[in-house]
């Protein structure tokens, strides 16, 4: 316990409000309850600066169906092996419009790997990665873009996108069973549980 409290002093230089110190120690109780190992970095969201609070964030799916698949270890629906699962998959029907959660800037565009069609985009100290989108990356001496066309869709990388722009559609790109989006986060190099995000979103816009 102590060897938490000093992890998550050291990784925040913030106070946290009490209502996610009890979401905080409800998910460590259950991590150890179920015997899994999940790493700390599942278990802390670091709060917005006061200019940029959660309430100017966007919901990264248009018409969202369900959330098929958590943040954690899970038993991958492709392999069947026990695997940890860095995202949140929302499922959607294919072609449904992929929004930027944080205004910021693209700072990878790929096709081929495991998780499809994908932008990564950097938000300061954040970064948001979308996969299994429609459409495919391609170079040209201007540099390299990922166009689907008939989505309506061209970014490039390099290019700064604006909070909640349309940036992809849901596909089936890379290693996927169903239409979804796969929507990974990043606080420096740790990955965050995004469905916290999500539940601070809603917290600040609901009050607002």
């Amino acid at each position: 316990m102590n060897q938490l409290i000093y992890f998550l002093r050291k990784k925040l230089r913030i106070v946290l409000s009490q209502r996610f110190w009890l979401i905080l120690l409800a998910l460590t109780a259950l991590s150890l309850s179920l015997g899994t190992k999940v790493p700390l970095n599942a278990q802390y969201v670091p709060a917005a600066i006061a200019t940029n609070t959660w309430r100017y964030a966007s919901f990264p799916v248009e018409n969202p169906q369900a959330y098929t698949s958590g943040f954690g270890y899970r038993i991958s629906p492709v392999t069947g092996q026990s695997q940890f699962h860095y995202g949140l998959d929302i499922a959607a029907s294919l072609g449904s419009y992929v929004r930027n959660w944080w205004e910021g800037q693209i700072v990878e565009l790929s096709d081929h790997t495991a998780c499809g069609t994908m932008i990564r985009i950097r938000s300061g100290q954040w970064t948001h990665i979308y996969c299994h989108l429609m459409g495919s990356v391609g170079n040209t001496p201007q540099g390299q873009y990922l166009m689907d066309q008939d989505g309506g869709i061209i970014v490039w990388l390099g290019q700064n996108i604006p909070l909640g722009a349309r940036i992809g559609r849901v596909g089936m790109t890379g290693r996927t069973t169903g239409p979804h989006l796969h929507w990974g986060l990043m606080y420096g190099r740790e990955y965050v549980d995004p469905a916290l995000i999500l539940q601070e979103m809603f917290r600040y816009q609901a009050a607002s």
